[in-house]
């Protein structure tokens, strides 16, 4: 079991977990958390809840960094993309974002050399798995999720 004020990941989102107690209806013990992505939300979750996972620890976020180049982009029909990203999104494994993001930021380079506009679909999905992805790496480096997502990028362009 955690404590108080120890970091998770609940279905995705980093959380603080900010009291344990037990729920007065169901009394269920549970974990009273704040997720770093919006802290004006107060969820309460049982401990044993099968959507809390640990978060990665600072040899696995170098790890991934490693296999970065190696995570394939996702390639299926543009029909069934938006289908593809959720279903890979609900994974949310640290892998399963890192092939959301290098997909998503592909297809709209791509547009944007061809002078067309970036799809919303593909930003809107971007923009999702960056947060969970950079969110974890920078709560497991004590970083701001700006410098987190710039070291990623830099190890990245220097391998």
């Amino acid at each position: 079991m955690k404590n108080v004020g120890d970091y998770i990941v609940y279905q995705k989102d980093v959380c603080k977990i900010v009291k344990i107690m037990e729920n007065p209806f169901s009394h269920v013990l549970c974990y009273s958390l704040v997720p770093l992505r919006d802290e004006s939300l107060k969820l309460s979750v049982p401990v044993t809840n099968q959507s809390i996972r640990e978060l990665m620890s600072k040899e696995d976020v170098e790890n991934l960094i490693l296999k970065i180049r190696d995570i394939p982009v996702i390639t299926i029909t543009e029909g069934q993309i938006e289908n593809e990203y959720k279903r890979i999104l609900s994974n949310g494994t640290p892998e399963d974002l890192v092939a959301i993001i290098k997909t998503t930021y592909e297809r709209n380079q791509r547009r944007i050399d061809r002078n067309k506009k970036t799809s919303d679909k593909d930003s809107r999905y971007l923009e999702l798995a960056e947060n969970y992805l950079y969110y974890e790496i920078a709560t497991v480096l004590e970083k701001t999720f700006d410098d987190a997502k710039k070291y990623v990028l830099e190890r990245v362009d220097s391998m």
